[in-house]
């Protein structure tokens, strides 16, 4: 990383900070999620927002997008199917050195059916699904859209994993299953802390332009998205998350969402509202020396919050358009760059994207949290 990195003062304001390596070069669909296996295999998803991807997963080989675990798990039949992946959000390596997959089973952000929206787990040394946990419908509701998932394995008896409801149209929260059990159930079911903020609090501005859902068949509105991205802390004692169309985040006690015995009000009673993030953006990781990685979409930039509460500049480049999935592997900081800011729904109809679209990474001098026993 620059020498400069957390230094702005000796650099000219349009001068890139840190350094930033080009991992791969997305001519096809927009990819969102990106993580990496303990002997560096990297796995992207690509959820099904109309560019209709080969395979929602890959693994990229040789420079090549491989569908993942095969092409057959990415062939659903309909979206109930919960033999296949049918839209794919985000993918993500357990601290066991498993993949887990997350299903939105909502291709276009269409209703959701059961048997669509899952939790899938892949065995990196065999390659082959060992486990699939499908969302009940008191969990995954019809205007469900599951986002991003994080995991403790020192939670129960096999662990826990966290996932966000960031839907647009419904009631949004955490999500915790179980994975002794195969059980899930919701938490902080459309808390203030998991929505968007109004457009009266926060105006996200990206390239110059509004961020704002802009069709082209009707009056803008603002964006709606909820709580998005997610980080456990190193310690695994609170769980950090943010809405997208807000600049605060937030964290929540891990043990008061796992135990089932404690009811909602007292959950949301541990609540911190964590303060300014620095900006609009949907990714959030953590490493194993207490830092939180943040992506700023409105200034194509990454940050960094040090464990005494203060911010530093990781990342700046004009190529980081709308710096979206975080992951953190031995030594790196992985991010997809996607453009999801120019689809025609946020551009009066048009889509401004152009091809291709990356994953970067950059050198950091640590490693990611693993929660196990």
């Amino acid at each position: 990383m620059s020498s400069n990195a957390g230094n702005p003062r000796n650099l000219k304001a349009s001068e890139p900070v840190g350094e930033l390596e080009l991992v791969h070069s997305f001519d096809g669909a927009m990819p969102t999620g990106v993580t990496v296996s303990r002997g560096g295999r990297v796995f992207v998803n690509f959820p099904e927002w109309g560019d209709h991807p080969a395979a929602t997963v890959v693994e990229l080989r040789a420079g090549e997008e491989r569908p993942y675990p095969d092409s057959g798990w990415n062939s659903a039949k309909d979206v109930d199917d919960a033999n296949a992946f049918v839209s794919v959000q985000s993918v993500v390596v357990d601290p066991a050195d498993r993949l887990w997959v997350l299903d939105t089973g909502s291709p276009m952000f269409q209703p959701t059916r059961y048997g669509g929206p899952k939790l899938v787990c892949v065995d990196l040394t065999t390659d082959e699904v060992v486990s699939t946990i499908v969302m009940p419908r008191d969990v995954a509701l019809e205007t469900t859209y599951l986002n991003d998932v994080r995991f403790d394995l020192t939670r129960g008896t096999a662990g826990a994993a966290y996932i966000t409801d960031s839907s647009e149209s419904g009631p949004n929260g955490i999500v915790v299953v179980d994975l002794g059990t195969g059980e899930a159930w919701r938490r902080l079911h459309d808390h203030p802390s998991t929505k968007a903020v109004a457009l009266s609090n926060c105006r996200p501005i990206v390239e110059g332009r509004p961020f704002l859902k802009q069709p082209g068949n009707g009056p803008s509105e603002p964006v709606a998205m909820g709580s998005d991205g997610i980080a456990v802390s190193a310690d695994g004692q609170r769980l950090w998350y943010c809405p997208l169309a807000s600049r605060h985040w937030y964290s929540v006690s891990t043990e008061a969402l796992f135990d089932r015995s404690v009811s909602d009000d007292d959950v949301a009673a541990t609540v911190v509202d964590e303060g300014d993030k620095g900006g609009v953006g949907d990714g959030l990781e953590s490493d194993d020396k207490g830092r939180f990685y943040i992506t700023a979409g409105e200034h194509n930039a990454v940050l960094r919050r040090l464990p005494d509460g203060t911010f530093e500049t990781l990342l700046y480049d004009v190529r980081l358009l709308w710096p979206d999935t975080l992951a953190v592997a031995e030594g790196y900081l992985y991010v997809t760059a996607n453009q999801l800011h120019r689809q025609a729904d946020y551009q009066g109809g048009k889509d401004l994207r152009e091809p291709p679209y990356a994953l970067f990474r950059t050198p950091i001098d640590a490693g990611p949290v693993r929660l196990m026993r």
